[in-house]
Order: C-alpha cells, then structure tokens, then sequence
C-alpha cells in the first residue's frame, strides 16, 4: 500500500518556509499512517524559492549560465527541504534520504523521504522512478497548479481546467525538454517515463489539506484536480 507524493518545492517554501502549512500536512499525514500501520508513502521534494533564488543569482553573475549548475544547485535547494521533512517525520522515517533512485534503498517504515537526483531530470521523474520501484499505485503531484488545463491559460483565455487527460494529450501540453525551474504541472522527462509505464499521476493543489485527505482515501469521486493516464 505505498503512495508517491511529489511535493513541489513551491508549497513547502514559497517564499519562506511554510511552517502554518506544514503543521497541518504533518496533522493530515500523521492520521493517515496511524489508521493503518500497512500503508506507506514516499515524499519526493522540490527546491522552492531557495532553488530559484540561488539559481537566478547564478544566471546574474555569469554570461553564460549552465543548465547542469542551475539544475546541481536546485538539487541542492530539495536536500535541504528533504532534511525537514524528515526531521518533522523522525518517527516514520527511519531511512536516510533518498539521493539516488536507482541505489539501493532501504524502506524500513512507513515514510522514505527523497530529494532531487541529477542534472537533466526533475523531482518528478524522481518520484516516478520511486513509483516503478516500490509499486505505487498513484503518484500525487502537489503544486500551486490546482489542475492541468487543455493550454497555457496565461496564453489561451479559452484554456479550460480538465478532469482527466491522457498521457499523449498532456504531452502536447508540457512538450518533450526539460528546463531548470520549468513551471509546469509535471515535467516532459517525467512525462514521458509515466506514460511508457502506463501510471496514474493525479495533480492537486499542494496547500489544500481536506482535498489531499479525500486522495490518499482513494475517494477519487470527490476530490479536485486532474488524473493523467
């Protein structure tokens, strides 16, 4: 019974760490786990403002800035945020976090906390790779985006928020090349290693607590957001 949350860095540090927002995701996932000591999840974290911080000042300094450093200092960004979060989990969590989802990796109780891994891939493809691994039967992407829409809404006014979309729909929405910091509801990498695996990713907005709690209760009926597959 394992559940992969992508926890975009946005909602955990949108600014400044988000501590009133964490109190409660902690409340929510604390309840979840105690009901049944048999699930199980994975939280794979982004780099939030701290990431785009460092990675702007990086591109001001330099002429020529580097996708593989701003992607290194990124990653840097989600190691910090995965030490948070499993410092505020310290008893659910006995592992180390996960730097490498291709190493292998001990899940001794009921929360693994990962981070980001290389240049080239996003959190997303993390947590899809963690997915494949652990047999996640859903993987749950948080972010500021609340649903996927049929176009870029700040480009098409016609734009309309979807229920469900197939894999090969959404990638003609997000494309085929991954940028560091790219803003969209899961990254093209990532895309396309969900669809070849035939997976089921929901995206939700991160900061909406009652609607998390109907998703990881399977109540797939009455929460808000998008089913990609």
């Amino acid at each position: 019974m394992v559940k992969v949350i992508s926890l975009g860095g946005s909602i955990v540090v949108p600014d400044q760490v988000d501590t009133e927002f964490l109190k409660k995701f902690l409340v929510l996932i604390k309840d979840y786990l105690d009901k049944d000591k048999k699930r199980k999840l994975i939280f794979v974290v982004g780099g939030g403002s701290t990431a785009r911080a460092y990675q702007k000042a990086y591109r001001e300094i330099v002429t020529s800035p580097d996708n593989n450093n701003q992607d290194w200092i990124g990653i840097a960004a989600t190691k910090l945020n995965a030490e948070l979060l499993k410092a505020l989990f310290s008893n659910y969590c006995a592992d180390d976090v996960v730097t490498d989802p291709t190493a292998e990796i001990s899940f001794k109780a009921q929360v693994l906390v990962a981070s980001g891994w290389k240049p080239g891939f996003s959190t997303d493809f993390d947590a899809v790779l963690l997915g494949e691994r652990f047999k996640a039967d859903t993987v749950v992407n948080l972010s500021n985006i609340a649903k996927v829409f049929s176009d870029d809404p700040k480009k098409n006014p016609n734009a309309v928020p979807l229920d469900k979309i197939s894999w090969e729909d959404f990638k003609k929405i997000v494309g085929n090349e991954w940028i560091p910091g790219k803003n969209v509801p899961f990254d093209p990498i990532a895309t396309a290693k969900a669809a070849e695996l035939k997976m089921k990713v929901i995206v939700a907005a991160g900061k909406d607590i009652e609607n998390l709690k109907l998703i990881l209760e399977d109540k797939m009926d009455m929460f808000k957001g998008t089913i990609i597959g």
